[in-house]
């Protein structure tokens, strides 16, 4: 059987032949009963929308290496209305990444990745899956689930959250990870932003990617920092800058049109983007080559400034997202200047994110 891990984008690419919402034949897959496997030995997710004396927040499943292990996912609203779905897979101390389970893989995906719930199955959802066993000698997968009254957030349940986070781990051998090794991202190019944000200003963590304003509404909040290079105002003397999604706008000095939500957008009232906090590093770009596993960043600590200004190449930036986890940046090149053509190449190494742990988070 093949790999089940699939990217953000190999979802994002998948809504070219499937609809982004809207009310369909759903149930046949998220049904309101069993879909037809598992039974009592079968581990179980069991959520209620007020809690239950049955919730089960926590399971864990073994297997032989590189096999697959049958799981089960009940989610049951009382009064409110599941509207998405949000699953994470962690790999063998990976960051959790989103993922789309095959078996629900006709349901239609909405552009942040989340699947999209509708129908009778806002109230419940009842499904069972396989899932990867590691191929390693001993290891773990982690998969997480929630439902939200709306877009939510991969890196944080809390947001819009209804119910949830499931956890299940599936485990192999000692079911202890290698040491956690770092994100890297390389090559990443910025360009100074235009009022329409028509360029790649903008950089996801989440994604690994640089991204357009004008890529949606649906992706904003996956942003964590983004590129300018000041040109008048309030900026004028900042030259090649990093700065926080949150702060864009005020710290730039001149308002991109799309950052702030509109007010047809779903939920604009608490629409919340993310920060990044950032700091000089006394650190050289042979340091920042040498780093590997998670534990050469823990050093780093959290400054009180969403933006770093007048950027050199060479230089090595500390930062901490939105989430806690902590990295660093390699200004690589600056084609000076604030036109469109104009730009910053960076590469980065940040801590995996760590799994989301099963309990009510209300």
């Amino acid at each position: 059987m093949k790999r089940l891990k699939l990217s953000l984008f190999a979802v994002l690419g998948a809504l070219a032949i499937v609809s982004c919402g809207g009310d369909g034949d759903s149930d046949d897959v998220l049904g309101t009963g069993n879909n037809g496997g598992g039974d009592a030995s079968t581990p179980t997710i069991r959520i209620t929308e007020g809690g239950s004396d049955d919730d089960i927040f926590v399971a864990e499943a073994t297997g032989s290496a590189g096999t697959t292990t049958e799981a089960r996912v009940i989610f049951t609203t009382t009064d409110k209305k599941q509207r998405r779905l949000y699953v994470t897979r962690s790999e063998l101390g990976g960051t959790p990444e989103p993922f789309v389970i095959p078996e629900l893989g006709n349901r239609a995906t909405k552009a942040d990745g989340s699947i999209d719930i509708d129908g009778d199955t806002r109230s419940t959802l009842d499904f069972t899956f396989n899932l990867d066993v590691p191929t390693d000698a001993n290891g773990e997968i982690v998969y997480n689930f929630w439902s939200t009254t709306g877009k939510g957030d991969f890196r944080d349940a809390s947001k819009r959250l209804l119910l949830g986070v499931g956890s299940i781990t599936v485990k192999v051998g000692t079911g202890v990870n290698p040491a956690s090794a770092v994100r890297s991202f390389s090559d990443i190019k910025l360009f100074a932003p235009d009022s329409e944000g028509k360029f790649d200003t903008f950089f996801s963590l989440l994604t690994g990617q640089a991204h357009k304003i004008i890529d949606g509404p649906e992706f904003r909040a996956l942003w964590d920092f983004g590129y300018y290079y000041g040109a008048s105002g309030v900026s004028a003397n900042h030259n090649a800058s990093l700065v926080s999604v949150q702060d864009f706008d005020a710290t730039f000095g001149f308002p991109v049109e799309g950052l702030e939500p509109g007010d047809d957008e779903e939920d604009a009232e608490n629409e919340t983007l993310n920060q990044a906090y950032f700091s000089e590093s006394n650190r050289t770009s042979a340091d920042f080559d040498a780093v590997s596993i998670s534990s050469d960043l823990d050093d780093i600590i959290k400054s009180t400034a969403t933006n770093i200004i007048n950027l050199s190449e060479g230089d090595v930036i500390e930062f901490v997202d939105n989430y806690g986890d902590k990295g660093l940046i390699l200004v690589k090149e600056i084609k000076p200047g604030f036109d469109n053509d104009d730009f910053i190449v960076i590469d980065i190494k940040v801590q995996p994110a760590q799994p989301m742990e099963g309990k009510s988070m209300m």
